[in-house]
């Protein structure tokens, strides 16, 4: 259980939203990273009323510097998960709800999931915040993130899609989805973005703000390469049309040195539909989610073609939000 047990907040948050907010950061071994987030969290203007950092079988002083924090703020806490010689997402999950299950009480209106390898400037929460308290109908907010060189282009990414390094919920949208969903192949932040939309709530990636990611996305444990390949297992797993699947792949190719990598998302994909993979995400969601990529596509289209404008911004790289 937490190390440091604290006394929860009751001070509401004061500028421009009254609204509270709880954070919870699974880490796993993060010694290297999570002193910096930290950092950012307490110089933000507007702090959580409880910030729960699950270490997962951490072995490399992630525990004592959590600890050491944890005794001079009040609405940080630690809990501690047994080590464990898998490492998935699925897992990740599972840290989640050991975090959130501390959250019990306490008093707040949006809920986030949060990367232990992130930062941010002191403004960072305070405007997300008065993002949410401007749209009752959004559920679930975040910002790019900018990541060794790459960062979003919303020529051709989806400002809906919102990164699972950062997602923040609306407390009644969160408990709606029923919660992240274990997949112990990735994409625990797409079904949820998909189970929102699909439940009437809006999601939006706010491009006024960025955060910095400081490892790459999905090579914790595997090459560049093979990130690819397995991104194209689990752009089928979750449900991406084929048609979809092929013009992000060609999208890729146009770009410097990912020739091989457009080629290795395809054949990740095309791989899956020949060995018939069971898809992870539900059927209903697959259904919604692929409704909404023709009509991108079509929408393309006709832009390509010089016909009327589309009323929405087409986006090849949507469920990415990465110009790579």
């Amino acid at each position: 259980m937490g190390a440091t047990m604290n006394t929860e907040s009751t001070i509401r948050p004061q500028g421009k939203s009254s609204l509270r907010y709880a954070l919870v950061t699974p880490a796993r071994d993060e010694a290297e990273n999570i002193e910096r987030l930290i950092r950012s969290m307490v110089a933000q203007t507007v702090q959580p009323v409880k910030w729960v950092i699950v270490s997962d079988g951490s072995t490399d002083g992630t525990d004592d510097i959590v600890k050491k924090h944890a005794a001079q703020h009040g609405w940080i806490a630690l809990e501690r998960r047994p080590e464990r010689a898998e490492r998935h997402f699925a897992a990740k999950v599972e840290a989640f709800n050991a975090g959130y299950a501390r959250l019990k009480g306490v008093d707040y209106d949006l809920v986030g999931s949060m990367d232990a390898d992130i930062s941010f400037d002191a403004g960072f929460f305070a405007f997300l915040l008065g993002k949410f308290a401007e749209d009752p109908k959004l559920g679930l907010g975040g910002a790019p993130f900018k990541e060794d060189g790459l960062e979003y282009d919303f020529r051709f990414s989806s400002a809906e899609h919102v990164s699972g390094a950062l997602q923040l919920f609306r407390r009644e949208c969160f408990e709606q989805i029923g919660g992240y969903v274990p997949i112990k192949g990735g994409g625990i932040d797409v079904v949820a973005v998909w189970s929102a939309r699909a439940r009437g709530w809006q999601t939006r990636t706010h491009t006024e703000k960025f955060y910095r990611h400081h490892r790459k996305m999905g090579t914790a444990k595997d090459s560049l390469w093979r990130v690819k390949f397995k991104d194209g297992n689990k752009d089928y797993a979750l449900g991406v049309h084929p048609l979809w699947e092929m013009f992000r792949a060609c999208f890729q190719m146009t770009k410097p040195l990912l020739l091989v990598g457009g080629c290795l998302l395809g054949l990740g994909y095309f791989w899956s539909v020949v060995r018939r993979k069971n898809r992870t995400m539900p059927p209903e969601l697959v259904r919604f989610r692929q409704a909404d990529q023709m009509a991108r596509l079509k929408a393309l289209l006709r832009k390509c073609a010089g016909l009327k404008a589309p009323r929405r911004q087409p986006a090849i790289e949507e469920g990415t939000g990465r110009c790579a």
